[in-house]
């Protein structure tokens, strides 16, 4: 339909050229004979001319339609660069750029419809497990008389409460992060209390499983979040702890550069295999060596948080031998004051 349209209005714009071309030839014929020969001949060019011109620039626009069309229809493969000059070309060049864009936005929207569907499918089988122990804990303490029986599915029961909250909760903390709801403030904080702050919920458990804990603080003040710092330190501390056996050691260290000012975190336990080293932050992603407890949540909740406040993590591991953890802020203003060093069994 729109090559028609262009085909016609070229028939008339060639109609009218030919016709004027006649009229001057006419004319200038009552005047001189080879003066209307020019004319014609003039005439003629031009109105030829003017129709290849013409018929050309539809045909671009003819093409740009048809490249449209193709678009719309979803498919944003094809080329059309174009280096020669001209207003056609511009517009040619500028509507390849808007593909580009496009094509772009589609692949991400594609890889965000896998992530969904492979979150969606992690989340479920996360919380599948906790609720299939509710389900048989319920069932047995229903037939259960013994009281010392009740108290023990009671305390399963509670502890898998416990861990169907702790995924929601960090669920919830990274799809705030995700979708940039969440504020960081910007505040001048001591990493001796971001520290105390992360330790404090993991003392009992490093108390029953008997593992000492070392600290080389070299205390200063940058600027950050520190309940969000804090919560990424803690869920380092905690995926440390959860891989370190009894008897184990942990050793946290902090201390400023020329560059940055670090946070350290090291175990001696189990170590991370090589080739899950590279994913440990993907979230849901659980390593051959991972406990019975990790969901794979803790560790990418951390980065985020980090990276979210312009800091990175960096992690080293062998395995049998322990994992480093390194923490890392762009150093701007940095206030040192002091050297402290606790051992605590």
């Amino acid at each position: 339909m729109w090559l028609k349209m262009i085909n016609k209005d070229i028939k008339i714009i060639a109609l009218m050229g030919f016709l004027g071309t006649i009229v001057a030839t006419v004319v200038t014929l009552f005047f001189n004979v080879v003066c209307s020969v020019v004319t014609f001949l003039l005439g003629a060019i031009l109105t030829l001319t003017f129709y290849i011109v013409t018929r050309r620039r539809y045909k671009k626009i003819a093409d740009l339609n048809n490249y449209l069309s193709l678009v719309c229809a979803g498919n944003y493969l094809i080329d059309i660069k174009d280096n020669t000059e001209g207003e056609l070309s511009i517009l040619k060049n500028n509507l390849y750029k808007v593909i580009v864009l496009l094509r772009s936005k589609n692949e991400l929207l594609e890889k965000d419809k896998i992530y969904l569907a492979d979150s969606l499918a992690d989340i479920s089988h996360q919380l599948k497990t906790p609720l299939t122990s509710l389900m048989v804990m319920v069932d047995l303490l229903k037939d259960e008389k013994n009281i010392d029986k009740q108290k023990k599915f009671i305390s399963i029961i509670e502890i898998q409460i416990s861990k169907i909250k702790w995924l929601v909760e960090n669920l919830l903390k990274l799809s705030k992060l995700d979708a940039g709801t969440i504020k960081f403030k910007k505040e001048k904080i001591d990493v001796l209390s971001v520290i105390t702050k992360s330790l404090s919920p993991f003392l009992v458990q490093m108390e029953m499983k008997n593992i000492s804990l070392e600290t080389t603080i070299n205390d200063f003040s940058f600027t950050g979040d520190l309940n969000w710092t804090s919560e990424a330190v803690e869920n380092i501390i905690k995926n440390c702890i959860e891989h370190t056996a009894d008897n184990g050691k942990l050793n946290i260290e902090t201390g400023v550069t020329n560059i940055y000012s670090y946070i350290k975190i090291i175990d001696n336990g189990c170590g991370i295999k090589k080739k899950d080293l590279p994913h440990i932050f993907e979230r849901f992603y659980q390593g051959e060596n991972s406990s019975k407890e990790s969901v794979g949540i803790g560790l990418a909740l951390a980065k985020t948080i980090v990276e979210n406040q312009g800091g990175s993590i960096e992690v080293t591991s062998e395995e049998n031998v322990g994992t480093e953890f390194i923490i890392k802020f762009n150093k701007m203003v940095v206030w040192r004051i002091c050297n402290i060093k606790v051992t605590l069994m």
